[in-house]
């Protein structure tokens, strides 16, 4: 309790199962200062990870946004993070905003899970390696 998920716990979770997996409201002490907090449990965090089958492991991640500017400034102090670091980003919620989410999705995963391929790197056009940075 308390960690997020590395690479050989998503391999675990991913192995067992034949279609994707949502993990959700993950311990709030392992994201990020700007997701929302359950307004349920404080411990955790309104997000999810969406974790393909067969292995792939994570292809999405997303969670609501804390809009309220005095929590955002609460959590960077309580985070340690440098305010003027984020400076551009409280200034978003300076006047106000609404409630949202926001995710990111692995597009090379993705494609790796959908086409059945063995490596990511497979579903890279042009991938760099340690002996290769030019196509």
């Amino acid at each position: 309790w308390g960690d997020d998920f590395g690479g050989d716990e998503e391999t675990v979770i991913s192995e067992k199962f034949d279609r994707p997996v949502l993990i959700h409201r993950y311990p709030a002490e392992c994201k990020a200062f700007y997701m929302k907090q359950d307004p349920e449990n404080a411990k955790l965090a309104l997000c999810v990870d969406m974790i393909a089958p067969e292995g792939y492991g994570e292809i999405i991640g997303g969670g609501q946004r804390e809009e309220n500017l005095d929590v955002l400034l609460g959590k960077i102090k309580e985070h340690n993070l440098p305010e003027e670091a984020f400076y551009w980003y409280l200034d978003l919620r300076k006047y106000g905003t609404v409630p949202h989410s926001g995710f990111g999705l692995g597009i090379e995963r993705t494609v790796s899970w959908l086409c059945g391929l063995h490596h990511v790197r497979e579903t890279i056009p042009f991938a760099r390696l340690m002996d290769r940075i030019k196509p």
